[in-house]
């Protein structure tokens, strides 16, 4: 069973990210014990979205072009409406939810970040939620949608808001204490 001190743990995002939907898990999780790397786009640091404009800075570690999926445990995706919608026309950001997921890594997506598992055909027959707004599109990607705090699937979690980050960041580190998570290869391309 992997402790959190040897966890090494992904966010991936860019601009508009939704403030807390980052921060939180981030600070977090380095409190549990997390080593935790951003990647964006261009290795550059992002700009959230907070309260209706833009807020603060969040430094970036490294370019998503330069991630190797087989050195972290999971990968986290901040929501907001921006920042998924930017990355799910992003190339190299939805390969890389795919690389986590058939590579038995934890995903986790919260509010409009499960646009990306969308993306990555990785969502269909999974139990899954999301932001309320975007109900309609996960049920047409084919998941298993349901309105609560979180839903989880063999290692993919899901929550709905920034009200639900409690969860989510909890869920995040039981799932990392588990380990990997073994997928059918139908379920996961």
């Amino acid at each position: 069973m992997p402790n959190m001190e040897n966890a090494k743990i992904l966010i991936m995002s860019t601009n508009g990210f939704e403030q807390s939907e980052l921060e939180y898990p981030l600070e977090h999780l380095k409190q549990a014990g997390a080593t935790v790397h951003v990647a964006t786009p261009d290795g550059n640091s992002i700009k959230g979205w907070d309260n209706g404009d833009w807020g603060a800075s969040v430094e970036a570690d490294l370019k998503i072009s330069d991630v190797k999926v087989d050195d972290y445990i999971a990968l986290v995706l901040p929501g907001g409406q921006i920042n998924p919608d930017i990355l799910r026309v992003n190339k190299e950001a939805v390969q890389l939810v795919r690389d986590f997921v058939t590579g038995d890594k934890i995903v986790a997506a919260i509010c409009h970040a499960p646009w990306l598992l969308i993306e990555a055909d990785v969502i269909k027959g999974r139990e899954a939620t999301s932001y309320h707004s975007i109900r309609t599109d996960m049920e047409n990607a084919g998941a298993k949608w349901k309105d609560s705090e979180i839903a989880i699937d063999n290692g993919i979690i899901t929550s709905r808001s920034p009200e639900d980050l409690e969860a989510f960041v909890s869920k995040i580190i039981e799932e990392v204490r588990e380990g990997e998570h073994h997928r059918d290869s139908a379920n996961a391309a």
